[in-house]
């Protein structure tokens, strides 16, 4: 599977996976916490300047970012029609904020790193009998495959896009989904093989 992670170095790649976990966990649960517009205002500024600190591996995140606009347009647009205009507000700076600093973890965070962060904390439920490695496998899979989903659409939308000039849309719908099962299914028979020796 292909992965938004940039081989190119950047300041963000030197910090450790725990600690973007947490900060990120922290910043999410913080933003939920609050509603003061100046508080998020001031967390949304520091959280595009972090992500535009990284530089040009954030051309790779294009899609994700059009897709962010788009969702913050819509939510505004929602709340406004409905007379809510503080609350569009609101809800607008925590989804630019926490979107950004996932996207921001996706380019500078391996695959591998997010796994064994999962085990460490996950770790002491085997005290209970729960298999923490599958469950810490499970977690890293899905945010895994959350991020192929997303280069997928990508791809087969150029790819559209260039033979008929126009965005895919619901015409890519089935051939994505598609590719995502076959994805699925070559994860798991490999799973499988490496399961059983």
């Amino acid at each position: 599977m292909k992965s938004l992670y940039s081989e190119q170095r950047t300041w963000l790649h030197g910090v450790p996976a725990s600690v973007k976990l947490v900060f990120l966990a922290v910043l999410g649960t913080g933003l939920f916490f609050t509603d003061q517009l100046l508080t998020l205002g001031a967390s949304a500024l520091v959280c595009v300047a972090i992500f535009a600190s990284l530089g040009r591996i954030t051309a790779s995140a294009k899609p994700l970012l059009m897709g962010l606009v788009v969702a913050s347009v819509l939510i505004a647009v929602f709340h406004l029609t409905m007379q809510h205009p503080t609350l569009a507000a609101v809800t607008v700076l925590r989804l630019v904020s926490t979107t950004l600093m996932g996207i921001a973890l996706t380019l500078t965070t391996r695959y591998s790193d997010l796994l064994h962060v999962f085990e460490r904390v996950l770790s002491p439920l085997k005290i209970v009998g729960i298999a923490s490695e599958q469950l810490a496998l499970q977690l890293a899979l899905m945010l895994r495959f959350t991020e192929h989903f997303f280069i997928l659409w990508r791809r087969l939308d150029d790819a559209h896009r260039l033979r008929t000039g126009k965005a895919g849309g619901f015409k890519i719908l089935a051939p994505l989904t598609i590719q995502m099962l076959v994805a699925a299914r070559r994860v798991a028979d490999t799973l499988h093989v490496r399961l059983r020796r």
